[in-house]
């Protein structure tokens, strides 16, 4: 297999972020990074440019770690509930996904993509909890939410 060295202009997910020099498959480089403007064949006139890639890039995540901190600050501070169905002895019909914390959090007003929540199984349970909320590489919070029951429980007789 063939293999081309690129210079990356924009970041691209799981290969680098720009200015980065990598190496990749001769047909990923041809027909997807080269034709979308994410990638430039590497050349001796190409290297000129690494350096100004570099300093863009460190303003980005300079950005992107000033703004992730702010986020935090503002989850560490933010409760929301979730008022569910139970049935006898306050047995939960359903779960709290991740996915009911994302829409909860952008009803609150707090846009935050929802693979960003590390809830790794689903809520099966009445009472408080924690979830991981994974920002940036450097920064995370924890998100603390209620589970509560929207009708009365009734004890179960046995």
């Amino acid at each position: 297999m063939a293999h081309h060295e690129i210079l990356l202009i924009k970041p691209v997910e799981n290969l680098g972020a720009e200015g980065d020099q990598v190496k990749v498959r001769a047909g990923y480089a041809r027909n997807y990074l080269l034709p979308r403007g994410e990638a430039v064949p590497l050349t001796s006139s190409n290297r000129k440019q690494v350096e100004a890639l570099k300093k863009r890039r460190a303003g980005r995540e300079a950005d992107e770690l000033s703004a992730a901190r702010e986020m935090a600050g503002k989850l560490e501070k933010t409760r929301i509930a979730f008022a569910v169905k139970t049935g006898d002895g306050g047995k939960m019909f359903g779960a709290v996904t991740a996915n009911d914390i994302h829409e909860k959090l952008a009803q609150a007003g707090l846009e935050i993509d929802k693979r960003k929540i590390l809830l790794h199984t689903p809520v099966k349970a009445l009472g408080q909890h924690t979830v991981k909320i994974r920002l940036h590489a450097e920064v995370s919070a924890d998100l603390n939410f209620d589970v509560v029951s929207e009708n009365p429980i009734v004890p179960t007789e046995g």
